[in-house]
């Protein structure tokens, strides 16, 4: 299929309108340059490189394999957390600017610092939002764009339908582009997601299933296997909800915190302190969970592990989204026609 032009694809100089979705303590150095090979703009947690020097030169060697492969037409970008809660923001934050990354993802807290910061050079930024008020307060401080978080996303997934939060979002900010993340797997989703509006779609759990990621076989297996029912939501990983498979690990730890949690959560004197003390505990759990052999298998994913079926490489499963994509739309336009 030929390159697809849009505003979101012209804005990243990318053939294709999917972003390879930051995946914590999943997305790595091979699944970037995969996405860079394939055409599509592949995102990085900055927290996934915490060790001193380690995200300067990720970030140097993907500059330069993109400036090696050209004809990929692909890009990459980082995810950053934007709130204080995140120990490492700042420092994350300048050397993304100095080494002038071309894209950016915020997540939680107010990114208009990562904004004002990253126009400087040119880069590009979209916001995580779950609703019209997050998506006001990012419009409000100069976002490039929205990444509309839908119900059924991995990770920390929004309340709201996609068919329903794309729409409010074009109508009440009609200028910025709006990318959807949640349930998209295959070219059919991807179809329904342009056709509602969005300029591309954010795919995150069809690429942990893949040759490049470097999590356990246990894991690859466990979203080949799961089904939609086998999605929950817990707020015990990092006190937002955060969509899981549902394993008896997961059982265990519940999907909920208990009353002094919560209150801790909510106080104003205490819910900084405690929020960092929950995300630290979750991080572990979840970087001990994609070990090979560990039996606490708390393990992030989306409702669209319902459509995967098999482990691939990230070139496998760009292509079959866009053949798969190119496909649909014939079938559709012979149905309307």
């Amino acid at each position: 299929m030929k390159a697809i032009k849009n505003t979101f694809t012209r804005q990243l100089n990318i053939r294709y309108p999917i972003i390879m979705a930051p995946m914590f303590l999943v997305s790595n150095e091979a699944m970037m340059q995969a996405a860079i090979d394939n055409g599509i703009v592949g995102v990085f947690p900055s927290l996934n490189f915490r060790k001193e020097g380690e995200l300067e030169s990720l970030i140097e060697r993907l500059h330069e394999y993109k400036r090696n492969h050209p004809e990929g037409g692909g890009n990459f970008g980082v995810n950053i957390i934007a709130q204080n809660t995140n120990p490492m923001y700042k420092k994350h934050l300048e050397i993304c600017v100095r080494l002038k990354v071309p894209f950016y993802i915020t997540s939680l807290g107010f990114p208009k610092e990562v904004i004002d910061q990253a126009h400087t050079y040119g880069g590009i930024v979209y916001c995580d939002v779950i609703n019209l008020k997050h998506a006001k307060k990012v419009y409000q401080a100069g976002c490039d764009g929205f990444i509309a978080v839908g119900a059924g996303a991995g990770g920390h997934a929004g309340p709201y339908p996609l068919n329903n939060l794309i729409p409010a979002l074009m109508r009440a900010f009609p200028d910025k582009p709006v990318v959807a993340a949640g349930g998209v797997a295959d070219g059919q989703s991807m179809l329904s997601m342009l056709a509602i509006g969005a300029e591309a779609v954010s795919v995150g759990t069809r690429f942990i299933a893949t040759h490049e990621a470097t999590v356990s076989q246990e894991y690859k297996d466990a979203i080949v296997d799961a089904g939609l029912e086998d999605i929950v939501l817990t707020t015990r990983i990092s006190g937002t909800p955060c969509s899981v498979i549902n394993t008896p690990y997961a059982q265990k730890l519940g999907y909920r915190q208990n009353f002094l949690e919560r209150f801790l959560n909510k106080n104003p004197r205490t819910k900084k302190y405690f929020k960092m003390l929950v995300q630290f505990r979750g991080v572990n759990k979840l970087e001990k969970a994609i070990k090979p052999g560990n039996y606490n298998s708390l393990w992030a994913a989306g409702q669209s592990s319902d459509a995967v079926n098999e482990i691939l490489s990230c070139g496998e499963i760009v292509q079959k989204m866009i053949n798969e994509l190119q496909e649909s739309k014939t079938h559709l336009d012979k149905t309307l026609s």
